[in-house]
């Protein structure tokens, strides 16, 4: 029996599980500004996958980077789930939010 594609199968499950509360750690503490370090990691890891002959670590380095890649989009989506009360508001970044009583597709200055 070969368990090469259920072993990246449940190596894919499990990164983009961890990915999931990583996205929303780092929405709650430091907002969207870390998007350019998952631009960074993503594509370091995905370039590096190119070059690596072990199927394994190749597969972990191509899904690892695409999900930092996803994950951009993802950390502007929390921020709207967040806006829209879904997820709960770090205090301590508030004015980052828009007030309660502010549209936020308002363009009128």
């Amino acid at each position: 029996m070969y368990f090469t594609g259920i072993t990246i199968a449940l190596m894919t499950f499990l990164t983009i599980g961890i990915w999931h509360p990583i996205v929303i750690k780092t929405e709650y503490y430091w907002g969207t500004r870390p998007w350019v370090v998952y631009l960074l990691v993503g594509i370091a890891c995905c370039a590096t996958a190119l070059f690596v002959e072990n199927v394994y670590v190749s597969s972990f380095l191509g899904v690892f980077g695409a999900s930092a890649l996803w994950g951009i989009g993802e950390l502007f989506a929390q921020k709207r789930r967040v806006e829209k009360g879904w997820f709960p508001m770090n205090p301590k970044r508030k004015d980052q939010y828009p007030q309660k009583d502010e549209d936020p597709t308002d363009t009128r200055g």
